[in-house]
């Protein structure tokens, strides 16, 4: 099965691009791609930056590397915790925690 993956990033990003897939850097916890792709629509106006800060987009960058500042973490959340199943409890606590420490969430698409 497909996987996205997701982890607390402990810098803020700066200008740099992330191109690596290297998700254990980041302690990511992962979501099949079966649960994740019918909650798209519900992320669609959600500003996050796809590879770098310099590029500002909405939504997940599917199949690259997203980075959701501590500002949009909030509105990520809303949406996991209206879900129902037990597979989306960890990356909402991911969320939660970023959200308290004010940190990026990087997201790794397929």
């Amino acid at each position: 099965m497909a996987n996205h993956g997701f982890g607390i990033m402990p810098v803020t990003p700066g200008k740099e691009r992330y191109d690596t897939y290297d998700p254990e850097k980041y302690g990511c916890i992962f979501l099949g791609d079966d649960d994740l792709s019918p909650l798209l629509p519900e992320f669609e106006h959600i500003p996050c930056y796809w590879h770098t800060r310099l590029r500002p987009e909405y939504n997940l960058d599917y199949c690259g590397i997203t980075l959701i500042p501590p500002s949009s973490a909030s509105l990520f959340a809303e949406v996991w915790r209206r879900q129902d199943g037990r597979q989306f409890e960890p990356v909402l606590a991911l969320f939660e925690r970023g959200i308290r420490e004010e940190k990026f969430i990087i997201h790794y698409g397929l």
